[in-house]
């Protein structure tokens, strides 16, 4: 795969040496097993899989190369590049400036746009409707577009089911960059409906078997279907693609339970499913799977506690945080600031979007077991300053320097 050039500051020696020794025990990437860091009284088992994916690496080599080359240019971010602070900090420090915030509200008016500035999409995409206002100042975004290639790949296979005349539901956040950026390529090609969640796709079901009058549908997705949705003939023959940063165990259950509704309302059977429902294979990126795979295999291991770190608005990462959440005590930190003392610890609550302040997080006893991980836009660099503050709490046997040797 590709290697980028981001800056030397969010890599860690420590976590690339452990990636680098994984990585060449495990070429196939089967291994979902946690590494084991012994510090004697304190257990750190890293996940298999974490941190920086190449849609992130992607953008931040090209947004921090597009600085670089265009000095006395106005630069603009469309929106949030990638979901995490200090990426983002470090682009404003160096003049970058955003045209909306994360939720699509602006903070420059596109008036005040001309054709010398310089607009970047971050990796999330961007909608076509915005993609012509840039166009038509006459802004060139081909050169400065990170979208993901596997934001990409998902828009691609919503054409593709769109030129079967499928209706596309995507499994989704409504209000997220990414989702808005698909529904607004998907809906350009076929008639088009957001779900959240299950309990949105169980009421949507409703409509389909005909449990629920088709008029309720307008006010109870009011939002989330395309312009002339027709919910009597455009629910008859669908496909589902999802939000890249979606749980995967979400989607299939999504996919599967609306297959079923399909299969039971028109008497198919396996045999004739595609005259009605397409055959998507799973969109998620290979960084979802792979992160939330090693969630699995981190999970396994009997701990007192997980960390994950990352953005508080990142989807993937909030999904990481969901998962270790059944199991244990998890605290979703975005950086080792957020580690006041053994005492104390500031943490996020995305379920309430809400700051959190707990004490006496660290058990009293020998050794402390603790799981760690991080999101796809979380650099290395942040989970090494993690470990080290931690380290800081505890009469340990080696620190995180003496560590590299063991992986090199």
């Amino acid at each position: 795969m590709k290697q980028f050039n981001v800056p030397i500051t969010y890599r860690s020696r420590l976590i690339s040496a452990i990636k680098n020794k994984r990585k060449a025990q495990d070429k196939l990437k089967k291994d979902f097993t946690p590494t084991f860091l012994d510090f004697g009284v304190l257990h750190i088992y890293l996940a298999r899989h974490f941190g920086f994916c190449y849609g992130v690496e992607n953008a931040i080599e090209i947004s921090f190369r597009t600085v670089e080359e265009n000095p006395g240019k106005r630069i603009f971010l469309l929106s949030e590049m990638i979901h995490n602070p200090l990426v983002n900090d470090d682009l404003k420090k160096r003049g970058v400036k955003f045209l909306m915030d994360t939720y699509g509200n602006m903070l420059t008016d596109f008036d005040t746009l001309t054709s010398d500035d310089i607009v970047i999409i971050p990796a999330f995409g961007t909608t076509l409707n915005i993609e012509k206002k840039l166009k038509d100042i006459g802004i060139k975004i081909e050169k400065y577009n990170t979208t993901c290639p596997f934001v990409e790949k998902v828009w691609n296979r919503a054409e593709a089911i769109a030129e079967k005349k499928y209706t596309i539901i995507i499994h989704g956040k409504p209000k997220h960059e990414e989702t808005r950026a698909t529904f607004s390529h998907s809906a350009s090609n076929a008639p088009t409906v957001i779900v959240n969640d299950m309990n949105e796709t169980v009421e949507l079901a409703k409509y389909i078997t005909g449990e629920k009058p088709l008029a309720v549908f307008y006010e109870e997705f009011k939002g989330k279907y395309s312009e002339g949705f027709n919910a009597e003939k455009d629910l008859q023959r669908i496909g589902v693609v999802n939000q890249t940063t979606m749980l995967a165990s979400d989607t299939q259950a999504i996919a599967d339970l609306l297959r079923k509704t399909i299969m039971a309302k028109y008497h198919l059977t396996e045999e004739n499913i595609e005259e009605r429902f397409a055959d998507t294979r799973d969109t998620l990126c290979y960084a979802t799977y792979e992160n939330q795979s090693a969630v699995y295999g981190l999970l396994k291991t009997e701990a007192d506690l997980a960390i994950v770190v990352g953005g508080y608005n990142s989807s993937n990462t909030s999904h990481l945080v969901e998962l270790c959440e059944e199991k244990l005590p998890t605290y979703f930190i975005d950086s080792s600031e957020k580690i006041v003392s053994p005492e104390k610890i500031l943490h996020y609550d995305f379920h309430n979007k809400a700051k959190k302040e707990t004490n006496n997080f660290l058990p009293k006893k020998d050794p402390v077991k603790i799981l760690i991980t991080s999101g796809a836009s979380c650099p290395d660099a942040l989970v090494e300053d993690v470990i080290v503050k931690l380290l800081s709490y505890f009469p340990v046997n080696k620190n995180a320097e003496e560590m590299i040797t063991q992986f090199a």
